[in-house]
Order: structure tokens, then C-alpha cells, then sequence
């Protein structure tokens, strides 16, 4: 898997490099071509914790999580455990969803996203995808791995742009656009 640890007010070190390779290897055995998967991870420093994100894109789907602690290597241990979880508790779900023996984790990602900072009003952060359609099955395995409250994705079924969103008794609601 190649790595791309980027520092957000925090240098990042040998130590904590090599800290983060290592355990960002024990994913590996997950993905068939792991060569192939690029692992981004941001290191953030927040007043008195540290914040680790990871997010790994593939063609299929973007694996994504995010851990605060108040020491930089419990964090990463923590995230990546999490992101452990996250694969194995959705595995049976994208085996049956591409009707594989073994999932593919192989390929590059499907969407780019671009981040842009707005002066002129509350908004801080602006992303743009390119949505391929899904299922609503494909849109809650996504958003579920994204670790998100809601999902924008091109639905297959209605042929419309659609919003996936958790409700707050866990079950999920959809908006469609005409």
C-alpha cells in the first residue's frame, strides 16, 4: 500500500512516519493488490489532542475514519483499528454486493474531491465528485464505510441524483431530485 501522511501544524516525523507505515501494513491482507491503493492520512493538532484521518479510495467504494486522542500513537492505533472494524464488519456485505469470493480492494478512486476555502460566507469546505449510479444497497455500504451521516450519489434505479441520510432511530431516509 503506498502512504501519503500529510501534517496539519505538525511536522511529521521519522518516528511517526514509520509509526503509521507500519501499522497502516497490518490493511494489506485485505486487498487482493494492495500495491495498487493509496492510503491518505492527515495528522492534525487540536489544542490539546491529536487527530488522525485516514481515508483509503478504491474504485468501489472509500474506506474513511478519524480518531482524537490525546497521544499521536494511541490515535493512530486507534484508527486504525477502527478502520480494521469497518472491513471486516462490511466485508460479507461487498462480497455479496459484487458477487466475489474475494473482494477486489484494488483499484484507484472513482471520485476526486477538491477542497476550497470561501470567504465571503460561512462555508469552508467544498467538495466535487463524480458519481457513477448505485443502488440504494451500494449507497448505505458506502456511506457506511465512509462514516458519514448522509450519502449524495446517482441513483440507478429512479434515474435522479439522490440524498442517503441516517435518521436518528438509525434507519435511513432518502431525498430524490426530479
Amino acid at each position: 500500500m503506498k502512504i501519503n501522511i500529510r501534517g496539519d501544524k505538525l511536522e511529521v516525523t521519522d518516528a511517526i512516519r514509520n509509526h503509521i507505515t507500519s501499522k497502516l501494513r497490518k490493511l494489506d491482507q485485505y486487498f487482493d493488490n494492495p500495491d495498487t491503493i493509496t492510503a491518505n492520512v492527515v495528522i492534525k493538532s487540536e489544542k490539546i489532542n491529536d487527530k488522525v484521518e485516514v481515508t483509503i479510495p478504491t474504485s468501489k467504494f472509500t474506506i474513511r475514519a478519524e480518531v482524537s486522542n490525546n497521544d499521536l500513537y494511541s490515535a493512530v492505533d486507534l484508527v486504525i483499528d477502527k478502520l480494521e472494524n469497518q472491513i471486516r464488519r462490511n466485508k460479507g456485505r461487498l462480497q455479496k454486493r459484487y458477487k466475489e469470493k474475494d473482494i477486489a480492494f484494488d483499484i484507484n478512486v472513482n471520485f476526486e474531491i477538491e477542497e476550497s476555502e470561501v470567504e465571503t460566507s460561512n462555508i469552508v469546505r467544498r467538495k466535487q465528485i463524480e458519481m457513477k449510479p448505485m443502488s440504494e444497497e451500494e449507497a448505505i455500504l458506502q456511506m457506511e464505510l465512509l462514516g458519514h451521516d448522509f450519502f449524495v450519489y446517482k441513483n440507478e434505479k429512479e434515474n435522479c441524483i439522490s440524498v442517503l441520510y441516517k435518521r436518528k432511530d438509525n434507519s435511513y431516509g432518502i431525498i430524490d431530485t426530479n
